[in-house]
C-alpha cells in the first residue's frame, strides 16, 4: 500500500534528521499559509537581547520565507537536508543521536553569532550546508555528480555550490558561511586532536545521553571517522547532487 510505504519512508529517517525535516516544513508552510507572522521569526539581536523574544534564535534555523520566487530553492534545501543529514546520522553518527544533536547545536550556535554580526536573519541554509560539508570532509573521494552531468570528489561539492549561486548572482554568502561553520566543527571534533594531537574540545554533555542515549553498541564521543566508512560510504553513497538553484534570502 503507498500509505505504508511513506509510513515505512518516514519512520525509516534517522531521529534527529526526522524532527529536522519535520520542523524545516512545518515553520516555512505555516507561515506561507498565515498562520505564523515571517516577522516574528527571523533573527534580530534588539529583539532577542532587549525585548527577550528568545524563540527567533530557534525559528530562525528552520523558517524559509516561501514565495514563487523561493520556493525551488526551499525544495532543494530540503532534499540537501534530508540526504546529507541522513547520511550523517546513519553513517559517523549511526547509533550515537546526542552526539549528533550536539554538533547541530554547537553549528547552530556559531550560525547566530555570526547572523547576530553581519545582520542574517535566517540561517536555514547555512546551518544545512554546513552538515554537508562535514559529509563532504568524511566522504571526500566519494565522486558525486552535479548538474549537467559534471563529476567530481564530494570534498568539492560544498565550493561548487557557493560558486555555482555566485554565478546565478545570488550571492553565495551563505554558502560560504556554511562551509566556514562546517570546517570549524570539523577541525575542532576530528582535525585538531587527530592530526594536530590537541585536547579533544568538543564533548556531548552527559544531559543529552540521558535523553538520547546510545544505541546498539555505539561509543559516546566524538572519535575518529573510520577510513573503512569513509571508502564504504564512497562507494555506496554516491548519487546525483542538486545545485543550489532558486533566489538568496533577503532578494527582493
Amino acid at each position: 500500500m503507498p500509505d505504508n510505504d511513506i509510513g515505512d519512508w518516514f519512520r525509516g529517517i534517522p531521529l534527529i534528521t526526522r524532527w529536522w525535516f519535520i520542523l524545516s516544513i512545518a515553520f516555512p508552510l505555516a507561515g506561507r499559509i498565515g498562520l505564523l507572522n515571517p516577522m516574528y521569526m527571523f533573527l534580530s539581536w534588539e529583539l532577542v537581547a532587549y525585548k527577550f523574544q528568545i524563540w527567533r534564535l530557534f525559528t530562525s534555523l528552520v523558517f524559509f520565507p516561501l514565495n514563487p520566487a523561493t520556493g525551488f530553492h526551499y525544495l532543494i534545501n530540503l532534499y540537501f537536508l534530508y540526504n546529507y543529514s541522513s547520511r550523517l546520522e546513519s553513517g559517523l553518527f549511526e547509533g550515537r543521536p546526542a552526539d549528533y544533536l550536539f554538533m547541530i547545536i554547537l553549528n547552530s550556535l556559531a550560525l547566530i553569532i555570526i547572523g547576530f554580526i553581519v545582520f542574517i536573519p535566517f540561517l536555514m541554509d547555512a546551518l544545512i550546508l554546513s552538515v554537508l560539508y562535514v559529509w563532504c570532509q568524511i566522504n571526500k573521494d566519494t565522486i558525486v555528480q552535479f548538474w549537467f552531468g559534471t563529476q567530481f570528489k564530494a570534498m568539492y561539492l560544498p565550493w561548487v555550490l557557493a560558486a555555482f549561486n555566485m554565478i546565478l548572482g545570488q550571492g553565495g554568502v551563505m554558502e560560504i558561511i556554511g562551509i566556514f561553520v562546517g570546517h570549524l566543527y570539523f577541525f575542532l571534533a576530528f582535525k585538531y586532536p587527530q592530526d594536530f594531537g590537541g585536547m579533544q574540545f568538543i564533548k556531548t554533555p552527559e544531559i543529552l545521553y540521558s535523553y538520547l542515549p546510545n544505541r546498539r553498541g555505539g561509543v559516546a564521543g566524538f572519535g575518529q571517522a573510520p577510513a573503512s566508512r569513509r571508502q564504504d560510504n564512497g562507494n555506496r553513497q554516491g548519487g546525483q547532487q542538486w545545485g543550489g538553484g532558486g533566489r538568496r534570502l533577503g532578494d527582493d
